[in-house]
């Protein structure tokens, strides 16, 4: 399933989805095959450019190669899953013993595929998993007990409802895509307001819907999510 259409233009036509393969051929090969299945592929040819790409960036999956240069693919996981929120993942990999699969499977991963495969396994894969938690992932966002409806537009804590203006909607559904990861306010500007270059900053106005954001979601509940990152920009979370 995918989002529905939108003229803003952080919001997502095409499901995402992050290949994390250091053999180049395959890598393409992949890319090429989802790329014909109508989704938005990304690429990256070493755990440390995959790790960074999931670090600033939403997907709604992710295939990942375990013997990677640099940061391996177990170690990506790992940090994933200690993340508040990380898309579901599938393994590819040449390790076909019942021990590194095991592995796999217990450090996070939701499916796991041997090399060589078919790219047609591959793609029926895929469709399962985002089947799985496409329209949880594509309807509604969630953060702890905040809960945000795309389609109703609407938005509520712990069963009370929060209301909102559009601008401040935009912003959390922001933060929402991105939970668990910083959002720097050059973000915000490019994403939400869709200005690269600017004589005068919008540090200030920015600084003033996330207070008003915050004293919404935030004010009478026990744990804040609404989290300033001092000197970067801000992350919305469940814990401190």
């Amino acid at each position: 399933m995918r989002e529905p259409a939108s003229s803003r233009g952080y919001f997502r036509s095409q499901m995402k989805i992050l290949v994390i393969e250091d053999e180049a051929k395959l890598a393409r090969v992949i890319e090429e095959s989802l790329t014909l299945a109508r989704y938005d592929v990304r690429v990256a040819t070493t755990g440390e450019e995959g790790f960074f790409l999931l670090s600033g960036e939403p997907f709604d999956l992710v295939v990942l190669d375990l013997m990677l240069p640099g940061r391996g693919g177990i170690e990506i996981l790992s940090a994933m899953r200690a993340r508040d929120a990380a898309p579901p993942v599938i393994i590819i990999t040449a390790r076909d013993s019942v021990e590194d699969r095991v592995r796999g499977l217990d450090s996070g991963a939701d499916d796991y595929l041997v090399k060589p495969f078919a790219l047609p396994e591959l793609l029926a894969r895929v469709r399962a998993m985002l089947r799985r938690g496409g329209a949880e992932t594509v309807l509604r966002l969630r953060c702890a007990d905040l809960e945000m409806d795309l389609v109703a537009r609407a938005v509520s804590r712990a069963g009370q409802a929060v209301e909102l203006t559009a601008k401040e909607f935009e912003i959390l559904e922001f933060l929402l895509r991105h939970r668990g990861t910083t959002v720097t306010r050059a973000m915000i500007v490019r994403d939400i307001w869709h200005e690269v270059a600017r004589v005068m900053p919008l540090d200030n106005v920015i600084d003033v819907h996330i207070a008003r954001l915050r004293k919404k979601i935030d004010t009478g509940f026990g744990v804040p999510l609404v989290h300033t990152v001092r000197g970067i920009g801000f992350v919305l979370r469940a814990h401190p």
